[in-house]
């Protein structure tokens, strides 16, 4: 049984190391989209290699952040998050150094890659290590330091670019690793799993990342209409197809597809899917829309975003306790109507906007939305399955919101008729953003929709309950771990 006790100084380097981990994936996930059209402009770049930069990075974590979770029960999990977190550290030098487009895209796929080893591992570390009385408290500390450095990064990001210019949003995270693993190794206790096995879904981890890159792929380019594109969708749909297979029939499958045996486990992830596409997508258009068309810079466009941050750091672990009374389906109905009528009102930001006038409103009702249905969204996929199978079910879901993220940044330029220079032409990019937030208005009422047809009123009373309670990401859901752990 673990018996580090937190309030002891190793407890304290334990939380330390953790946070460190977990921002770094954090603040990148938020700074990069503020510095997007600073690295367009530098490296003579089109709107398919920005789209690139984001998804490049979304594509090996979310087909790799459930291997990488395995990994750790395995080998260890000190182990596996120090080699993450260095890993995470050289593919981001590898960014800031990046001469051209091409290097920035592979870098950041190599990003990914590190996420996807560090990330489930700084909260494993967290349950493996502390005493059971002093885990929830742990967990909590974790979870809203996070959130802090998630609140911080668009601010931080915008500050950098606009100073010692965007390389720095990468080079930012080597002198946080080079911090954060020696700490690791020193104080953190090295753990593992005796019930994990020896054999590795790494086919599985291929074939969904496979699928998602072609996909994304053929979405991003599908504007040349050549057989390379019509390729890449057939053979991102044959992968995932075999994904599908792999899943099903392997002895070990990185996610076992009996799991959607739940229709509750399987409606909230599709309520996930509405949900995180909409937010990937705006956070995406937002941070262009506040630089390319209302002429604000870097730092005004990463600050004006920090309303929906705050909101869910301030108020998600009270959504999360209202929900326990009150049960998740009208939270999650509520929820997305609130999000969908914040993007609406971002209509009104264009060229001449006034931050108080036409910005803040909008940014207000989608972070009240957002804080009303990402607590009971989580608590919701944990109460469909087994206690025992709570860290499998969240990591899906987690790495179903980063999927769906990705293929809307992917598809809504697309959609919106937006061109390979829209970004340096602010009526251009206008002229799309309106109907990119109408498209992501109406996939959130979808998503509103199906939580009132499918969603239970109330979960069992002895399914599991969330730890993180206060949350600060805008981009995924929580990730909670295993309660037998």
């Amino acid at each position: 049984m673990p018996d580090v006790r937190l309030a002891s100084p190793q407890g304290r380097w334990i939380l330390l190391t953790t946070v460190l981990g977990s921002s770094m994936a954090l603040l990148d996930s938020t700074v990069v989209n503020v510095a997007l059209p600073r690295i367009g402009r530098d490296l003579d770049a089109g709107l398919a290699a920005l789209q690139w930069t984001v998804n490049a990075y979304m594509v090996t974590l979310a087909g790799l952040i459930l291997l990488g979770g395995a990994l750790g029960d395995r080998f260890g999990r000190r182990r596996i998050f120090v080699l993450g977190v260095l890993w995470f550290a050289a593919a981001s030098l590898l960014c800031g150094l990046a001469p051209n487009a091409g290097v920035l895209i592979a870098a950041r796929a190599l990003q990914g890659i590190g996420g996807a080893l560090l990330t489930p591992g700084s909260l494993a570390l967290i349950q493996a290590s502390f005493h059971p009385d002093d885990r929830g408290r742990a967990v909590g500390l974790w979870s809203g330091f996070g959130g802090v450095g998630a609140a911080v990064g668009p601010f931080l990001g915008g500050w950098l670019v606009d100073g010692a210019g965007w390389r720095w949003v990468f080079l930012l995270n080597v002198p946080l690793a080079l911090l954060c693993a020696p700490i690791a190794l020193r104080h953190v206790p090295e753990s593992s799993d005796e019930r994990a096995h020896t054999r590795f879904d790494v086919l599985g981890a291929v074939l969904g990342a496979a699928a998602l890159a072609l996909l994304t792929y053929a979405l991003i380019e599908a504007r040349a209409a050549s057989w390379a594109v019509a390729l890449s969708a057939v053979a991102g749909v044959a992968a995932a197809v075999a994904f599908v297979v792999v899943e099903r029939r392997g002895k070990d499958p990185m996610m076992p597809l009996d799991v959607f045996a739940s229709r509750q486990f399987t409606a909230v992830n599709l309520v996930t899917l509405c949900v995180y596409a909409a937010f990937g997508g705006f956070f995406f258009l937002a941070a262009l829309q506040f630089q390319v068309v209302v002429g604000w810079s870097a730092l005004a466009a990463g600050t004006a975003l920090l309303p929906t941050t705050v909101l869910m750091l301030l108020l998600s672990a009270r959504s999360g306790e209202l929900a326990e009374r009150l049960g998740p389906r009208l939270q999650l109905t509520v929820g997305p109507l609130f999000c969908a009528a914040g993007m609406v009102l971002m209509l009104r930001v264009g060229p001449g906007a006034s931050y108080l006038a036409d910005v803040l409103p909008a940014l207000l009702v989608l972070g009240v939305g957002m804080v009303t249905l990402v607590a009971p969204l989580t608590a919701s996929v944990l109460a469909a399955v087994d206690t025992a199978r709570a860290g499998l079910a969240s990591g899906v879901n987690n790495a179903a919101a980063r999927a769906a993220g990705l293929v809307a940044v992917a598809a809504l330029p697309l959609l919106t008729g937006m061109g390979e220079e829209a970004y340096r032409s602010a009526p251009a990019f206008d002229d799309a953003f309106g109907p990119a937030m109408l498209i992501c208005a109406g996939v959130l009422v979808a998503g509103s929709v199906l939580a009132f047809t499918t969603v239970r009123r109330r979960p069992s009373p002895d399914c599991a309950r969330p730890e993180c309670r206060t949350h600060g990401s805008v981009l995924t859901p929580p990730l909670e771990g295993d309660p037998a752990s």
